[in-house]
Order: C-alpha cells, then sequence, then structure tokens
C-alpha cells in the first residue's frame, strides 16, 4: 500500500474509543513512547513547543482517579452529586491501561489559540498513533480538569486541557 492510502485508511480509521472497551493488556513502554514521539511532532508557530504530557499508570493513575472523585464529590452541590458518575470517575481510570493529562503552556510570544491549536494538533497525532498500533484512545475534557492545578503542579502560564484515556483493544 502506498503512503497516502495507509495515511487515509488510518486518518478513517480514527474514532474515540471508550475505557468500557478497554482488554486489561497492558500497552508496551515502546509504544507510549512513540504515541508521545509523535505528538511532538505537531507544526507550531516560533516552535514554542507548546504542549505538556504527564504520563498515569499503576498506582499514580489510581491516585489520579481518587483526586478526580475527590474533586467531583466537593465540587458538586449535594442535590447536583450522581453516585453514578462519581463512580463512572473511578471505572474509567481503573479500566485505562494510561492516562495522560494534556496541558498548554502559553508562552506570550503568540496567541494564546495559537497554542492551543498547536497542542489540539498534538493529540490528533496521538489518536492517529493509537489507531496505527489498534489501541483505544479518548480525550476527555470534563470541568474537573479545571481544579487539578495542585495535582498536575499546573503553573500559571499553563491550563489543563483534558485527559487523554488509553487501552488495548486486543
Amino acid at each position: 500500500m502506498e503512503n497516502a492510502t495507509i495515511l487515509r485508511h488510518i486518518i478513517e480509521e480514527r474514532r474515540s474509543i471508550f475505557p468500557k472497551d478497554y482488554s486489561d493488556k497492558e500497552i508496551p513502554h515502546h509504544i507510549i513512547d512513540e504515541i508521545l514521539s509523535n505528538a511532538v511532532l505537531a507544526p507550531n508557530h516560533k516552535r514554542t513547543k507548546p504542549w505538556r504530557f504527564k504520563v498515569f499508570k499503576g498506582n499514580k493513575k489510581q491516585n489520579l482517579g481518587e483526586e478526580l472523585q475527590k474533586i467531583y464529590k466537593e465540587t458538586t452541590a449535594d442535590f447536583q452529586f450522581l453516585q453514578k458518575k462519581y463512580d463512572d470517575i473511578g471505572f474509567k481510570i481503573s479500566k485505562a491501561n494510561v492516562v495522560i493529562s494534556i496541558m498548554v503552556e502559553f508562552s506570550g510570544l503568540v496567541p494564546d489559540w495559537e497554542e492551543i491549536a498547536a497542542t489540539s494538533m498534538a493529540v490528533q497525532n496521538m489518536y492517529l498513533t493509537c489507531t496505527a498500533h489498534r489501541i483505544g484512545c479518548y480525550w476527555s475534557s470534563p470541568k474537573l480538569v479545571n481544579h487539578l492545578k495542585d495535582a498536575l503542579k499546573i503553573e500559571d502560564n499553563q491550563q489543563c486541557l483534558g485527559l487523554f484515556y488509553l487501552g488495548s483493544l486486543e
């Protein structure tokens, strides 16, 4: 197959696949490295490289899930709190093999929207790489991420744009 045909096939196959459909099979470390290496090949104006990713696996991933559940409980009024939503937060984290935080760092050299666009293109590269390896993934951007400043050590010139969940499909 020629490169253009392969690329089109991967683009057509790209989907958000949710943790409920992930298997328990671990994603090899070298593939996670490839996903991140391909992410940073995204175009960015003035070479600001505004994306910041943090990988969560094992206990760190579970701690992130517990932190998200805690934030949900603390920021939701009693009459709006849903036990199912609280449980779903923990379920999604536990079913994912890897969770990657997606952050943008604003350089001040270009408009903020360009930094967000570059970070989004980096995430698209992650999606395409996952598709090529038959790894399920999706970008979640719940309001809860706005409360992760301490947990993710987010600086004043940074913003969390969401979490990227990955899991094997085989």
